[in-house]
């Protein structure tokens, strides 16, 4: 025969356990959870500051290609190093954009030179990023 004590010791136990396996599995649930988020914020801000200096060295470079017929190759190394990192951590869309700004910046400064006169005549070419910055955008979005 089974003596109440046993069985109040008993139902204790399991009690104390089925607790402390509850605490246990929400906070694996909680710290995992946390994690997550975290890593998420992490890749958004490192694609945001690696699409904030593609944006930065593409206009300079293509302001300078306007006007000039010569680039020091390491400039264009840079844009196309930025390149090469967005092909690791980016969507196909904004690798493409990317790609396109590139060869744009290419052909511009094969092309003549630009006059400040021109001007009213280039302004449906005076936002050559914003198919980047859309592609960009709505990736960011998505995550």
């Amino acid at each position: 025969m089974t003596s109440p004590i046993y069985i109040s010791a008993i139902a204790a136990f399991l009690g104390s356990a089925a607790g402390m396996m509850a605490t246990a599995i929400s906070n694996w649930v909680t710290q995992h959870r946390k994690h997550r988020v975290l890593g998420k914020t992490r890749a958004h801000t490192h694609r945001h500051k690696l699409y904030k200096q593609f944006i930065g060295e593409a206009s300079k470079l293509y302001a300078d290609a306007l006007v000039n017929n010569k680039s020091e190759i390491s400039n264009l190394a840079n844009i196309y190093a930025l390149i090469a990192r967005m092909r690791v951590v980016s969507n196909d869309e904004v690798i493409q954009e990317a790609d396109k700004m590139g060869r744009r910046i290419l052909e511009t400064y094969l092309s003549p030179n630009r006059e400040f006169i021109e001007l009213p005549n280039l302004i449906n070419e005076m936002d050559p990023l914003r198919d980047f910055s859309d592609a960009c955008r709505r990736e960011l979005q998505a995550l």
